[in-house]
């Protein structure tokens, strides 16, 4: 057998997403449960662009006591032309306990100080997008006062 490739990373969409204030669920056996929404956005990329749906738009989060965060990040994003894009994410952002603070705190924190990546999956109805349907997805999150920033990346 020769080599296997190695994978490439091709950019689907930057998605920068407002949210909403936090329901704080409280401690449960897993973490502390917060449920973020995402109120309203828009998304760009070389074949795709649209809008966040609000409403349809959250992330689920557990965070740890050293304030690591796992996501569960589930939003509704509709393109220009009207698909409908349903995606979840599942993921974590973890760093120093100083840049999490900070990040706990609402500063503004460059994301080169910590970490955030998921993996994520795309459903769609449109023929036109099917190829989403069967991808393999990355992305590279930041979170900044009010918003959060997801770039999604197909593996090739």
């Amino acid at each position: 057998m020769s080599g296997l490739p190695e994978p490439r990373l091709n950019r689907v969409y930057r998605l920068e997403a407002e949210l909403g204030d936090p329901l704080d669920v409280g401690d449960v056996s897993q973490g502390r449960r917060r449920i973020v929404p995402l109120t309203g956005g828009a998304f760009t990329g070389p074949e795709l662009n649209g809008k966040l749906l609000p409403g349809a738009s959250a992330d689920w989060q557990i965070v740890l006591p050293d304030g690591t965060a796992l996501g569960d990040i589930r939003y509704t994003l509709q393109t220009d032309d009207g698909a409908l894009l349903y995606v979840q994410s599942r993921g974590v952002r973890h760093g120093s306990a100083a840049v999490l603070g900070r990040l706990a705190r609402g500063d503004d924190v460059d994301a080169s100080e910590y970490v955030f990546r998921t993996s994520t999956q795309i459903e769609t109805a449109s023929r036109h997008l099917a190829w989403l349907n069967k991808g393999v997805f990355i992305s590279v999150g930041g979170r900044g006062p009010g918003g959060v920033i997801y770039e999604t990346y197909l593996v090739a």
